[in-house]
């Protein structure tokens, strides 16, 4: 018993006392400063001249040719196959249907569908070296957009832009490509305004 008070008195007596504000809820004791939010990274298209355009623009033409077969066993395996979770594929199944999806607009239409392949515009600090490298490097990521001819150039300033929301006139896809194996290999994820 004796043991048992004195553990219980140091343990009071090394206790950090708790601030309380007017409200009676705790107050920090350190003081926090709200960061400011980072602007997002603006959206610019791959130059023509780049290594990774092609491999994107091949990748970008079978993706939305298998999103136009609206066959499931056709898209599922490129937007991660058994590892699409059952909730994913129902979204983008209702995204190929819906009449107000900015992929039926896009992909459907019986006008040009043009398309444009996005990347992340790099900081002007960088240097020609720092540019061959992220052109040499073995992977990569690019946003893929498709929009009815009549839409313009009006394509997603920001990735956040890139939601496949009903009133965008464009639909996207983000595009991860590796060429680490013997053999390249890439894999599309579509946003949906439901997620």
């Amino acid at each position: 018993m004796r043991a048992f008070l004195i553990s219980s008195a140091l343990v009071a007596a090394f206790a950090t006392p708790v601030l309380a504000t007017e409200a009676g809820a705790p107050a920090s004791l350190l003081a926090v400063e709200t960061e400011a939010a980072a602007p997002r990274a603006q959206l610019a298209p791959l130059a023509a001249d780049s290594a990774w355009t092609p491999r994107f623009a091949a990748a970008a033409d079978e993706l939305a040719t298998a999103l136009r077969s609206r066959d499931e066993a056709r898209w599922a395996p490129l937007l991660g196959g058994q590892w699409l979770a059952a909730a994913d594929r129902a979204q983008i199944a209702e995204l190929l249907r819906d009449g107000n999806s900015p992929f039926r607009h896009a992909l459907f239409s019986k006008g040009f569908t043009r398309r444009a392949i996005l990347g992340w515009s790099a900081p002007a600090s960088l240097n020609a070296d720092e540019r061959a490298a992220i052109e040499a490097g073995t992977e990569a990521e690019a946003l893929v957009c498709w929009s009815a001819g009549g839409a313009g150039d009006q394509w997603p300033v920001t990735a956040a832009d890139a939601d496949n929301r009903a009133d965008r006139p464009y639909a996207c896809a983000r595009i991860a490509y590796s060429i680490r194996g013997e053999k390249p290999t890439w894999r599309a994820f579509i946003e949906h305004p439901l997620a």
